[in-house]
This record gives C-alpha cells, sequence and structure tokens, in this order.
C-alpha cells in the first residue's frame, strides 16, 4: 500500500461499526463472488462441513426484516486510490457487486469504469507514477491476509502477479518517477517483516533486491527524489517506533530519530529536494506534532511546525513541486485539514471542507492538485481533489445510499462521562428523533489502539433512524487520539480499568431521563469483541445482550496462536504470556475463563480464516458458554477473515445483528 504510516492502519470490522484488534497494514481469484450457503439453525459448525456460512444456533431472518433493511444495506462508498500525474483523471476503490474493486474516473461526477472484476476486494491499489497503463494493487484469499502485489496492465485489462504468492506483503512505495518500487514481505522466516527494492515492473518483482533484513516489522516509507535513499520504519508499538534513512546502492541504515526518548514516529518523507525530512511525531509532548528535520544532522534540533494546535497531526502529503505540505489532524475524532507553505512554513486552513474524516491524501505528480476521500457519520466516503492554487474543492464521485433520504441520518452529539478515577471519557452520541426513554447500544471500537470515529455505519444509522435506539460510541482509556497518556493507562496489569470506563458508562445512562438503563447491549469487534465479552462478566446484570465479532475470549490461546509476525506486536501492548506472573493476569481477565458468568443474550460472529484473532477464540467461548446453559448465536463464513468483506456475508450479519438486538432489547 502506497503510505507513509507508521501507526496501525484501522481494518474497520464488518459494517464500520468496530476496529481491528491490532496494528497492521491494510490490505484472487477474480470471478463472480457465489452467493453463502447457509446452514440451517441448529446445526453445529464441524470441520468437516463444507459450506460456506455456518448458523448455529441462529434462527431464519424474517422477510419484512430483510426488506426494512434492504436500502441500508446497499449504501456504497468509493475511497481514492490513485491520480493521474496532472490530476485530470482518478482510480478509486467501490463497490458495484460482492466486493470492492478499482475503477476509473475520467472526470469530476462522470461515470466509474470498473477495471478489476474480483470475488476477493482489492484491499489498496495506485497509479504507477509515470505510466498511466499500469495499476498496482493489493489483494489476498479469503480473508487471510497473505496479501500479495498484482499490476494490472489497463490497455488489455491483465493482471499479473508480482510476487511470491505465499509470503505476506503489507506495504509499497514507488519512486516519485516511478523507476523504483520498495515493498515488504516475510518470506524470510514467516515472522519478520524485511524490505526490498526493485527496479520497475518490467520483470516482475523477481529481481528485488533485499533492502532491510532484521528482526521485527520493517516498512518503506518513501523515496528521496533522486533514488538514492529510502525512509524506512521499524514499528515495534503504537508508543514505540523509529525512523531510519537507507542509502538505496549500498543498503548501509542511519537511523534518523533518537534512541530517547521513546516515541511513536507515525509518518514521514522527504522534502522535495532532499535536505530536509518531514516527520510527525509524538517525541517531545502528548500528542503527535509536525517536525521539520534534516537528514544529515538528525542531532540539530528539530523544528516543530504544528505546535500551535492542540490536536495530534495525523497524515501528511508533498505537491510535486514541494512546495505544499498538507496534513491532517485528528481534533475530538474530526479531521481538519491544513495546508503548508515550505518556504515560509505558514499554515492555512482551506474552506469548504465538509465536517468529517479526511483520508488518502495524496498530490497528483506533476499539478497542484490534492486527492483525498472526505466521509463523515451521515456520508458514506467519496473521492474529491482540492486545487492549491484555486481553492476550490471538487468531488468526483457520488455514491448512493440505497435510495434513502439522507436528511433522516443521525448526526452524533460529542458526550463526556466520569469513570472511576474522575476521567472524562468521550463518546459519540446517535440520539434517536423523540423523548425516550430510548433502549440503549454501546459500541466498543477494537486496537485496542483505535479510535472510535464519526463515520458512517449502515447499523448505527438504522438502529438510531429506524429502530428507535440511541447509539453511543465510547473511546475508553487506551484509545488513540488523546495523548500518549490515554493511550497508554490500559497497558498490561490496567486492562480491566478501559472495562470500568464501560461500567462508567452504564451509569451515565442510567442518569439520563431519556435512556432506559433496562434496555442495553454492548457490540464490538476484535479487541472491542473482548471488551463486550468482559462487559458482560462484569456487568451482565445490567446488560440485555453482547454481539461479539471476531473478538479475543483469551488473552493467553489468542496471544499463542495469532499469526507469527503478529505476535510480538501484541505483545508489546497485552503483555507477555512467557512471563509466570503476566500468564496468570491474562488468565484471570479473560472472559474464556468467567464464561460460566455470561448470563445475557449472546452472539458471537467470526471468519474461519482469522489471522490476526483466530477463530478458534469464538469457538471455544461459544462452547464454554453453551457448557454453562447459556443459548448462543454463532455464525462462522468459511471465506472470510477478521471481519466479513464480501456484500452477501455482510449483508446477512447486519440482518442477523439488527434481529438479535430487537429481540433483546424489546422492539
Amino acid at each position: 500500500m502506497p503510505t507513509h504510516h507508521l501507526s496501525a492502519l484501522v481494518l474497520l470490522v464488518s459494517l464500520g461499526c468496530g476496529a481491528a484488534e491490532s496494528p497492521s497494514p491494510p490490505s484472487p481469484r477474480f470471478a463472480e463472488h457465489p452467493a453463502p450457503e447457509v446452514a440451517p439453525a441448529g446445526n453445529h459448525a464441524a470441520t468437516t462441513d463444507e459450506r460456506v456460512v455456518v448458523l448455529d444456533g441462529v434462527p431464519g431472518v424474517p422477510e419484512e426484516l430483510r426488506a426494512r433493511l434492504n436500502q441500508f444495506v446497499n449504501t456504497r462508498s468509493a475511497s481514492l486510490a490513485g491520480l493521474a500525474d496532472d490530476g485530470a483523471a482518478m482510480v478509486v476503490l467501490t463497490r458495484f457487486g460482492e466486493t470492492a474493486q478499482i475503477h476509473a474516473v475520467g472526470q469530476p461526477l462522470g461515470a466509474r469504469r470498473q477495471l478489476t472484476f474480483a470475488d476477493e476486494p482489492v484491499r489498496s491499489a495506485t497509479s504507477v507514477p509515470g505510466d498511466e497503463s499500469s495499476l498496482v494493487f493489493l489483494a489476498d484469499v479469503g480473508g487471510a491476509e497473505d496479501y500479495q502485489l498484482f499490476r494490472l496492465d489497463r490497455e488489455n485489462g491483465r493482471v499479473a502477479l508480482l510476487t511470491d504468492g505465499a509470503s505476506r506483503h503489507s506495504g509499497w512505495v514507488f519512486s516519485h518517477d516511478g523507476s523504483r518500487i520498495a515493498f515488504n514481505n516475510n518470506a524470510r522466516n514467516g515472522r519478520d517483516m524485511d524490505v526490498y527494492v526493485a527496479s520497475g515492473l518490467e520483470e516482475g518483482l523477481s529481481s528485488a533486491l533485499r533492502l532491510v533484513a532484521s528482526e521485527g516489522h520493517w516498512t518503506p516509507i518513501g523515496f528521496s527524489r533522486d533514488n538514492a535513499r529510502l525512509l524506512v520504519g521499524h514499528y515495534v508499538s503504537i508508543n514505540d517506533s523509529r525512523l531510519y534513512v537507507v542509502d538505496v546502492a549500498s543498503g548501509e541504515a542511519t537511523r534518523l530519530t533518537p534512541e530517547a526518548p521513546r516515541a511513536s514516529y507515525r509518518d514521514a518523507l522527504f522534502s522535495a529536494d532532499g535536505t530536509r525530512v518531514y516527520v510527525t511525531t509524538d517525541r517531545e509532548g502528548e500528542f503527535v506534532e509536525l517536525y521539520e528535520v534534516n537528514p544529515a544532522a538528525a542531532s540539530e534540533p528539530w523544528r516543530p511546525l504544528s505546535r500551535s494546535i492542540p490536536w495530534s497531526v495525523e497524515s501528511i502529503a508533498l505537491s510535486g513541486d514541494g512546495r505544499t505540505l498538507a496534513f491532517t489532524t485528528n481534533e475530538d475524532g474530526w479531521s481538519t485539514l491544513r495546508l503548508l507553505d515550505t518556504r515560509t512554513r505558514r499554515v492555512t486552513e482551506p474552506s469548504g471542507i465538509p465536517r468529517g474524516l479526511v483520508r488518502n491524501l495524496r498530490f497528483a505528480r506533476s499539478a497542484d492538485v490534492l486527492g483525498m476521500t472526505l466521509l463523515g457519520p451521515t456520508r458514506t466516503g467519496d473521492a474529491y481533489t482540492y486545487d492549491v492554487a484555486r481553492r476550490r474543492l471538487t468531488r468526483w464521485t457520488e455514491s448512493e445510499v440505497g435510495g434513502l433520504d439522507e436528511a433522516s441520518f443521525v448526526e452524533p452529539t460529542l458526550v463526556r462521562y466520569r469513570t472511576f478515577d474522575e476521567r472524562e471519557i468521550p463518546a459519540f452520541y446517535y440520539r434517536p428523533e423523540g423523548e425516550g426513554p430510548f433502549p440503549v447500544l454501546v459500541m466498543i471500537h477494537g486496537g485496542p489502539e483505535s479510535q472510535a470515529r464519526p463515520r458512517f455505519s449502515p447499523l448505527t444509522q438504522y438502529l438510531a433512524s429506524e429502530s428507535g435506539v440511541a447509539v453511543l460510541v465510547p473511546n475508553v482509556r487506551g484509545s488513540d487520539g488523546y495523548g500518549k497518556t490515554y493511550l497508554q493507562l490500559d497497558d498490561a496489569e490496567r486492562r480491566e480499568d478501559s472495562v470500568r470506563d464501560i461500567g462508567a458508562l452504564l451509569d451515565w445512562i442510567a442518569a439520563q431521563d431519556e435512556l432506559d438503563a433496562s434496555k442495553v447491549a454492548v457490540f464490538g469487534g476484535s479487541y472491542g469483541g473482548y471488551m463486550v465479552l468482559a462487559s458482560l462478566v462484569h456487568f451482565g446484570e445490567r446488560l440485555r445482550a453482547g454481539v461479539d465479532v471476531v473478538g479475543i475470549s483469551s488473552f493467553v490461546t489468542f496471544l499463542e496462536n495469532t499469526r507469527d509476525y503478529r505476535r510480538d506486536l501484541r505483545r508489546a501492548e497485552y503483555g507477555d504470556e512467557r512471563d509466570e506472573a503476566m500468564r496468570a493476569h491474562l488468565m484471570r481477565i479473560s472472559p474464556l475463563t468467567r464464561a460460566e458468568e455470561i448470563r445475557s443474550a449472546l452472539f458471537v460472529a467470526h471468519g474461519a480464516n482469522d489471522p490476526r484473532v483466530p477463530v478458534s477464540e469464538a469457538e471455544q467461548l461459544v462452547h464454554a458458554a453453551r457448557q454453562a446453559g447459556q443459548s448462543v448465536w454463532y455464525m462462522l463464513a468459511r471465506n472470510e477473515g477478521h471481519g466479513f468483506r464480501k456484500k452477501e456475508n455482510r449483508d446477512l450479519f447486519l440482518q442477523l445483528s439488527v434481529l438479535f438486538l430487537e429481540e433483546q432489547l424489546g422492539l
């Protein structure tokens, strides 16, 4: 994926309702995907069962409910993937069939012409600089996240595999002129991510030279304009990452960032002349700031460029002429776009950018045109460009929302509630129309070092606008975006403090006259799934139900069974299960240990190919809860991984989630 990010990239689980459990770079058979074969309710999943989707203990979905949800499941979005060199055309990722594919757009609001036709989703893509006939994209099979790089020849529509077809590839960057490509994979030992460099795509990537081979997770970030140097990141945890400048010819690596203090270095790129590097880091404070550093003398003082902004800088992009640096800040969950004049260092804020989230920043190579994806809580994502000289925002795609009236969508407000240690916890509150009292769904994000952001969710909008359910989306301690102290408040031995924040939210709900504290459910994906299960253990008497999507049930078995390339990254956050004392702590706080205490209704959903949270986490929890006499709905998708990315699976999961929640909340 062509990105500079060192921080965790969020993989949204299912319907935009939960985030991935872990730092993982984002993410092919080319044929139409068949409809899932659904097992009848009550049939238990078995290893010999070849059905695509197995439902166990789940009732049939009434046709009336399918009809009510039809428009919501048919909303779609588009995200910017690549800009033409002159900014006059683009490619986007959007879904018109079963999965997200690459589409070309030749003019603003022009027709989207589909270029790939896969039964597996394209995870990310970009145009090849200087070669408008080529695209490179990333895809896997069945959600297993063993991503491969492919080249699409736009002249004949043929797709060629560029990588080995076996190891995991997670990121790539082109040089500015397109003559070189850097990428990473774990081919050496299945665990460590090494960095490779190849000269163009003419011979595929078979001639690529390994530039960095070392223990840990290494990612190429960006070339200098003369192609002589490559910025490389070494990711240890969200609180600890390092930047290196690597000489491409010799492979000599020079550390750009100091050994102390330990800090997070999230984004970086060379200036156009190569004399400076722009870096985002929290090295000098609570929040991630933008800095300018001399790569030839990193011991010189780093010049802060965004210190007047009391929020974290998220992403950066540099114009082709090097005169404009675009960057976004995360301000209480909302994005703000700013432009820095690299000569005067003056920062301005473009007008007319809709309030919401700004994603996928990139400049056209030879034009002062900035591309981006804009989205929000009541708007699905669409691709835009901003002409810097003319100060003009142009919309390129207009994604359908299933024929729904967008005015009926619910805009959240931001509330804060006090928790056990008097900290204030922020939460987005989607309030239905009317007086109440409203049933409540608490949606808990994953990560844990992720952040709930105000983005469109079909489930949230359906519940708030159609079912009269209030939806609260908190950012409990451990969430990103509120400073590094807040980010570390749930580490290791303090894990259950974040669960206590959910208890405080239940107290807040009980104090609101417009909310019905007797009708509350929780929903979460990945680490958020752990939070759901832990909440059911600790606060079951106050919760009617929980939906656990690809969730962790035991930290010990999770750490032992997650894929090798992820294990040390997760130990940095949760603790090392090989340490006897830590293992005992992780066993104590794991919901599986206390599964017999779960008395609320439970719906568990998982993908069989999940490399992050293995499906065994779901199976052992379902088994333990049923052994204790609890009725559990279970959905297993055999063609999915960490979440549901195929439309029919997502649709089915949404239908079952609404059916489950409406039944349990008495609607």
